[in-house]
């Protein structure tokens, strides 16, 4: 069974938040997926982790792209199984993954100030903790550091 981690923005958003976790799971050994809602999200996400620090690269491709088995980071609007064989799926915008079963973590970031992506959370708290999941809730403070909650 997976972990499951659910992170709820509150002082970022998801393209400042994001880039962190990514890099700290990178830093792991872990190859990454990041499941996105729709094709366009995962284009601009794509664009984003580009350009967002000048002075740092996050090695990541799309699904689209040719070479997705050989990426570390992969993005994703596909709710199944992708070509880089990742150990970490991270859901963002309400998307929902086939099964997390495959996965060493599962992670779903949810914007605190969306009352859709809200209820998508709590829907999935019940749905992963029920499929015998580890499930932890995570919350930003003020000074965006993350404080377990639950």
């Amino acid at each position: 069974m997976a972990e499951v981690l659910f992170y709820h923005l509150t002082e970022s958003r998801l393209e400042q938040a994001l880039p962190d976790l990514l890099e700290k799971s990178i830093a792991r050994g872990w190859r990454v997926v990041v499941q996105c809602a729709s094709v366009e999200r995962r284009d601009a996400l794509d664009h984003h982790l580009w350009v967002y620090k000048d002075d740092s690269f996050l090695p990541h491709g799309t699904d689209a792209d040719s070479s997705g088995a050989l990426q570390p980071i992969l993005l994703t609007a596909e709710r199944g199984q992708v070509a880089n064989d990742p150990h970490v799926r991270f859901m963002v915008d309400g998307a929902v993954p086939e099964s997390l079963d495959r996965y060493v973590r599962g992670v779903y970031l949810f914007d605190g100030h969306d009352e859709e992506q809200l209820t998508a959370a709590r829907l999935r708290w019940k749905a992963e903790r029920a499929g015998g999941h580890q499930v932890t809730y995570w919350q930003q403070t003020e000074d965006r550091k993350w404080v377990k909650k639950a």
